[in-house]
């Protein structure tokens, strides 16, 4: 598994968006978070259409704000298809109006090559990490299948490595 201090991974992958026709689809990019000089967050979970999962991606989608005031683009991702996302979203009212891209790593590299493919149902453990602005992974946790993260959590984490950021810029 990758871990503090490692490159995460070059990736492009499509993303669910939207549910608004002809909007639904994105390709995201691990340049962006780079080329925008901003942190990134990306949570992974198991799959689509179960039940501690929907309760996770709610929860974010309320902390929204606090990672955009911290120059953060959130993301989650699992390794169901694009359409599977789309589908969870339009028939599940608390993810109707997320604020924030679905990565859909329906070839399973991406969490492969981070090393968070669990080896029996081939499906992404809760894992979360946080990116720097140079692509530098900074934290990494991950759960088992069946235990949710505290975002709150991954908040405070998140500032204390900004604020560490702003100490070594002063030196």
């Amino acid at each position: 598994m990758l871990t503090v201090g490692d490159k995460f991974p070059e990736f492009k992958k499509l993303a669910t968006v939207s549910i608004e026709k002809g909007k639904e689809f994105l390709e995201i990019s691990s340049e962006q978070h780079v080329s925008e000089g901003k942190w990134m967050v990306m949570f992974w979970y198991p799959r689509d259409f179960t039940f501690i999962c929907p309760v996770e991606i709610a929860e974010f989608n309320k902390q929204f704000e606090e990672f955009k005031d911290r120059d953060t683009l959130l993301y989650g991702a699992s390794t169901d298809t694009e359409y599977v996302h789309l589908a969870w979203r339009k028939n599940h009212e608390d993810l109707k109006d997320l604020k924030f891209p679905l990565i859909a790593d329906t070839s399973k590299s991406l969490a492969e090559e981070l090393g968070i493919l669990e080896a029996n149902d081939k499906v992404a453990y809760r894992a979360t990490f946080i990116v720097d602005p140079k692509g530098i992974i900074r934290h990494v946790s991950v759960f088992d299948l069946n235990v949710g993260r505290n975002v709150n959590e991954i908040i405070r984490a998140l500032d204390a490595y900004q604020a560490d950021e702003l100490e070594s810029n002063s030196n």
